[in-house]
This record gives C-alpha cells, sequence and structure tokens, in this order.
C-alpha cells in the first residue's frame, strides 16, 4: 500500500507532463513553437505534436485567405482632375509565417493596417494615371492587376500574400453624379430630337415619293383607260358601221330601239313631242321596220 500511492502520484505526473507537452496543430493554423522568446520551430502541417513543458510555448496564426473589406469607399483623383468613390476589397494570406511574425510580431490587426494603406497607395497612384472611363469600364482590369502586383511586392516583405484586389464600385460624389446626369441627360435629349428630326424628314420625303408615284400611276391608268375607251370607241364604230353596211334598216329599228329603253326607264320621264315624230316610228307601227 505504501508503494501503491507514490506510483499513483508519478503516473498522474507523467500524465500531467505528458498532456502539457502535447499540442494539435489545426490545418487551418501555423503553429510557433518559442523557447525563451525565440523562435524554435514553425509547424505547417496539420497534427499532433510535442513540446518541452515550462519551457517551451506555442502560439498559432490563420493560414487561411482573408477578406480586406472598406469601411466606406475612398475618395481618388483621376488624371482629369475628377474625384471619383472607389469601394474596394482585398484578399489575403500570411503565407511566410516567421517573417509574419518578425514584421508586425504576429498581430493581424496591425497587418490589416499596413495591407490597407499599400493598397489605398497603390489605388491612388492608378487613378491618377487613368481617365474616369478607364477606371469604370475601359482599363479596369488592368488597373486592379497593377494595383495587386505592386501590392504583393510590398505585402511579401512582411510574410503576406495578396490574393486578389477588387475594385467593387467606381462612382462620383453625388453633386458631381447629378451634374453628369443632367449632363447626360441633355445630351440624350439632343441626340433624341436630332432623330425625330431626320425621322420626320424621312417620312416627308417618303411621304412625298408615295404622292409622285401615285399621281404617275393615276396619270398612266388615266392614259392606258383613255386609250382602251378609244380603242372600244372605235371598234364600236366599225362594228356599228359594219352592221348598219349590213342591214340598214334593222341597224334603224335596234337603235330606236335601244333609245325607247333609255327614254322610257323612269315612270316620272316626261318627253314633248309631236305625234307624228319620227322617234315613234317603230313605237306606232313595229311593221315599218320592213317599209
Amino acid at each position: 500500500m505504501d508503494k501503491l500511492i507514490p506510483t499513483l502520484v508519478a503516473l498522474v505526473a507523467g500524465l500531467l507532463l505528458l498532456s502539457m507537452s502535447m499540442f494539435t496543430v489545426d490545418q487551418r493554423q501555423y503553429a510557433m513553437v518559442f523557447q525563451f522568446g525565440e523562435v524554435v520551430r514553425i509547424i505547417s502541417k496539420p497534427g499532433i505534436q510535442f513540446k518541452v513543458p515550462f519551457l517551451q510555448n506555442v502560439r498559432y496564426f490563420d493560414k487561411r485567405t482573408q477578406t480586406i473589406d472598406a469601411e466606406a469607399p475612398e475618395l481618388f483623383n483621376t488624371r482629369e482632375k475628377k474625384n471619383v468613390l472607389v469601394d474596394s476589397y482585398v484578399k489575403w494570406r500570411v503565407v511566410n509565417v516567421e517573417q509574419f511574425y518578425k514584421s508586425v510580431g504576429g498581430n493581424e490587426l496591425a497587418a490589416v493596417s499596413r495591407l490597407k494603406q499599400i493598397i489605398n497607395d497603390g489605388l491612388r497612384a492608378e487613378f491618377g494615371q487613368k481617365d474616369v472611363s478607364d477606371v469604370i469600364s475601359g482599363k479596369r482590369e488592368q488597373v486592379m492587376a497593377v494595383v495587386k502586383q505592386r501590392a504583393d511586392a510590398e505585402a511579401r516583405k512582411m510574410g503576406v500574400e495578396i490574393l486578389d484586389v477588387r475594385l467593387k464600385r467606381v462612382d462620383f460624389p453625388d453633386k458631381i453624379s447629378t451634374s453628369v446626369y443632367e449632363r447626360m441627360r441633355s445630351e440624350r435629349l439632343t441626340v433624341a430630337s436630332q432623330l425625330r428630326s431626320e425621322g420626320a424628314a424621312e417620312a416627308e420625303r417618303i411621304r412625298a415619293d408615295a404622292d409622285r408615284q401615285r399621281e404617275i400611276i393615276l396619270s398612266q391608268a388615266y392614259k392606258d383607260a383613255q386609250r382602251i375607251k378609244g380603242e372600244g370607241d372605235a371598234k364600236s364604230g366599225a362594228i356599228y358601221a359594219q352592221a348598219y353596211g349590213n342591214n340598214p334598216e334593222f341597224y334603224a329599228f335596234w337603235r330606236s330601239m335601244q333609245a325607247y329603253k333609255e327614254s322610257f326607264k323612269n315612270k316620272s320621264d316626261v318627253m314633248v313631242l309631236q305625234p307624228d315624230s319620227a322617234f315613234f316610228k317603230y313605237f306606232k307601227n313595229p311593221a315599218a321596220a320592213g317599209k
């Protein structure tokens, strides 16, 4: 019994020392082992690791990609001396944890502050060399690529990699936006008025051409109608002449019948003629056709 107690104490002490010497490194972290304030080991792979109890301590650093999102849009000047509001964000991560520790003491807030300044300086320099149209659409990708390259070169000095720099929004301040909108509106109204004028002129030209074509068509149609009518009258006259030549008396009778038909077509028609008029030759005596 007397030997059992020391054994249990020794076992507990050993387990305690073992637990104090073991630590786990997550796959999302770097681990840095310190001894008397000096870095003795850097661990980047996940798993169970060991340290010397009481002499060494461990500090962890995040290796995941992180985002710096601007709290508010920054005001930059373009080459044309125009102010624009720029809203951006940055993707970064720690790639050299030892350099990161030496540069900013492993303080992420300090690193973020320095990165913000680096990105801000880069954007200000690039915007100062570009026109408004370039930074809004024309050369936006180029601006981001140049800023990312320069910022990454500076960030490497503190063990950080810049993965991406993006412009979320590039806009004019409210006062300038209003004046730009009014100018654009005036330009659009001018263009619209010009298009309407051109459209009206084109419509008048089309109508005038259509009227001219109509007059030409009607004139040609009238000409053709008169020609056809003349030809018809000529043929009719020829037929009448031929019929008259073949049987003058029958022709005279047929013509009289046509005259009677036209004369007595309406009940209200009134004719004032002498009864012995030649008009009534066949009306009074149909047998006169043969006399």
